[in-house]
């Protein structure tokens, strides 16, 4: 389960489709596109609910592990649908997965711009 954070709201979803959100409306973002998806979650009171989200350029949002222990909601639906888009807008998800940890600074030693040092 994941914490999904959008306009000061979290939602509690699970794993898949909170990344799936990320990354569609960081393709959306991309391309100058906007798009309203309908989730099933868990609100803050710990309810279920269901929450129409518009993602589009100026609407951050923010997924974060979380060790609640409740069942995922049922978002077959709309996980299947951002999945299409992103296959038909030809998107390639350049992040690693949420739970990826790479040893240090792993991902950035074949970036030779990239300055390990600071100046204090």
């Amino acid at each position: 389960m994941m914490h999904l954070t959008f306009v000061g709201k979290s939602l509690l979803v699970g794993d898949e489709v909170a990344e799936l959100v990320v990354e569609y409306a960081a393709m959306l973002a991309r391309s100058g596109g906007a798009d309203t998806v309908r989730l099933m979650a868990y609100g803050a009171g710990g309810d279920e609910v269901q929450a129409l989200l518009l993602l589009s350029q100026g609407a951050p949002v923010m997924a974060e592990t979380s060790h609640a222990d409740k069942p995922e909601p049922d978002n077959r639906d709309i996980v299947s649908y951002m999945r299409q888009r992103l296959a038909r807008s030809g998107a390639v998800s350049f992040g690693f997965p949420l739970d990826h940890q790479p040893d240090s600074m792993s991902a950035f030693e074949d970036d030779e711009s990239f300055n390990f040092e600071t100046n204090a």
